[in-house]
């Protein structure tokens, strides 16, 4: 889907930081010159992936970065040491992004006590 590619890439590429909010639907559906139930199928995309947090009547936060292929960041050739702790980073990573989505998933769940 366009909307949430370019969206992605707006993240991505620091435009809308993490913590930091959307535009609302109103202004993304000027930009992207689409209409409001179009920007809601987009930001739901990027709800699903883990990128944005947002509920009715609050604008849409990021609450995280788009994933991407490790592999991609990695220079071409590397010393065993640091493989190996390139390797131990992605790790700790993964499991940074499998925690948030515990904490999301309790907050939800606690959120109306």
């Amino acid at each position: 889907m366009r909307i949430a590619d370019e969206l992605r890439q707006d993240i991505a590429s620091g435009r809308y930081a993490v913590g930091e909010t959307l535009p609302s639907i109103a202004k993304l559906g000027e930009r992207f010159g689409a209409a409001g139930a179009t920007v809601e199928r987009a930001l739901a995309v990027l709800r699903e992936e883990g990128i944005i947090m947002s509920r009715q009547g609050i604008p849409s936060v990021v609450t995280g970065a788009p994933e991407h292929d490790a592999a991609e960041d990695a220079p071409p050739e590397h010393s065993e040491e640091f493989t190996l702790l390139w390797n131990q980073l992605q790790e700790i990573s993964e499991q940074l992004r499998q925690q948030k989505a515990k904490l999301d998933e309790l907050d939800e769940r606690t959120r109306n006590f």
